[in-house]
């Protein structure tokens, strides 16, 4: 493969992520007006959010199995597409079978749409010989900043939900549709080498990638206590006003993106294990600072430390199973994106339920605890056939076609 694709391959992939945040971030902060349209109950609720990790794990799980035939990248390229536009059903329909179907179908294809993109990440990173993966990671929180923006809009000149996801739709699939055509991956195998990529999924140890399943599923517990009670936690423990209590996941996304979008060069410099380290004790001292808060600013504060430590962790996990497994990645970065949901699904409900029997100070040093544990498996960074970090690069791998 050419420089010149490689830096093609790795633009429009970035594009793709961005586009992802952008349509996650106008699903998930819209989920009232939703529930509001199709009249889904409080007790309904849950369910609905429920479904739509699992469907997506079931997606991950299936494309695992797709890419021994179809690369990822054509996986890519369809599942996009059909995200978005689930996501224009979610917001068009207004019967309750209609919002059921519509979240199934995005539930699914994002499944599909997170497993392959990773494992395109990857595939380029390992071409490129260096960390790069953060930087992917990057334009999904920038997309998430300017979903949540629109979504925001929307809810602020009262929009129906149609109004607010179909400008979205209309600009952003034909961007990800003609960005696709430059979809490249790092190693382009012939049918004997897909069938030994095939071969090697069955040698996937579980057992070694265990440790990073579990640092992925504390990580998006850390994260999706963040994005379910950061406003709450302000206005209800800490005395802030409503206005102010929207301000913390705000500040949290744009430290995740000014974190990713440097994590790359501290991979390079530091190496993967000191930047996860590193990630991970400031994620728990920010869990701290928001459990001992005396005001809502020292709670911002510890908002925006969770935001710079958590930020690394995910994109260092995806770029680590691949490291882990060069001959089966599509497989390992398969099944651990399932830990993803794993994570999403226990976070908001563990901290809602230990909050009401408890406290929602006392909740917090949960995450905080899961995110520490994550300096247990720090090692599991380091196994590099090849060292990325610490100022020593392969050199690219360069393939013709």
């Amino acid at each position: 493969m050419t420089d010149a694709r490689l830096r093609h391959g790795r633009s429009s992939l970035a594009v793709s992520f961005f586009v992802q945040g952008v349509t996650f971030a106008l699903l998930v902060t819209r989920i009232p007006a939703l529930q509001d349209q199709y009249g889904i109950s409080d007790g309904l609720l849950p369910v609905f959010l429920a479904a739509v990790p699992i469907l997506a794990g079931v997606g991950s799980v299936v494309t695992e199995k797709v890419v021994v035939r179809v690369r990822p990248r054509a996986v890519l390229r369809w599942a996009q597409p059909v995200v978005m536009l689930a996501l224009l059903g979610a917001g068009s329909g207004n019967a309750l079978w209609e919002a059921a179907l519509a979240l199934g179908v995005f539930g699914l294809s994002v499944g599909a749409l997170d497993a392959s993109m990773n494992m395109m990440g990857v595939s380029l990173q390992r071409a490129y010989g260096r960390s790069i993966m953060l930087g992917f990671h990057a334009a999904y929180s920038l997309g998430g900043i300017a979903g949540a923006s629109m979504a925001w809009a929307g809810a602020h000149w009262d929009l129906s939900l149609l109004a607010s996801y179909l400008p979205a739709v209309v600009v952003l699939l034909p961007v990800a549709l003609i960005g696709s055509r430059w979809y490249a991956e790092g190693a382009e195998p012939d049918s004997e080498a897909g069938e030994a990529q095939g071969k090697g999924a069955a040698s996937v140890s579980f057992k070694l990638l265990m440790p990073l399943c579990l640092v992925m599923s504390f990580a998006y517990i850390g994260d999706s206590t963040v994005s379910n009670w950061s406003a709450k936690y302000l206005q209800d423990v800490l005395g802030s006003s409503e206005q102010l209590s929207t301000v913390p996941y705000n500040v949290y996304m744009v430290t995740t993106l000014l974190g990713r979008a440097v994590g790359d060069l501290g991979v390079r410099r530091f190496g993967a294990v000191a930047v996860v380290r590193f990630g991970s004790v400031l994620a728990a001292a920010g869990f701290a600072v928001v459990a001992v808060a005396g005001g809502a600013w020292i709670g911002m504060l510890g908002f925006t430390m969770l935001g710079l430590g958590l930020c690394v962790i995910v994109p260092q996990t995806f770029a680590a199973a691949g490291r882990m497994f060069p001959g089966a990645s599509d497989t390992a970065i398969a099944w651990l994106n399932v830990f993803n949901y794993v994570g999403f699904l226990v976070g908001s409900p563990l901290v809602g339920a230990l909050g009401d029997a408890w406290s929602y100070r006392g909740a917090m040093l949960v995450p905080m605890v899961l995110v520490l544990a994550t300096l247990v498996y720090a090692k599991s960074f380091g196994t590099e056939s090849a060292r990325y970090g610490g100022g020593h690069e392969r050199p690219r791998t360069v393939d013709v076609g």
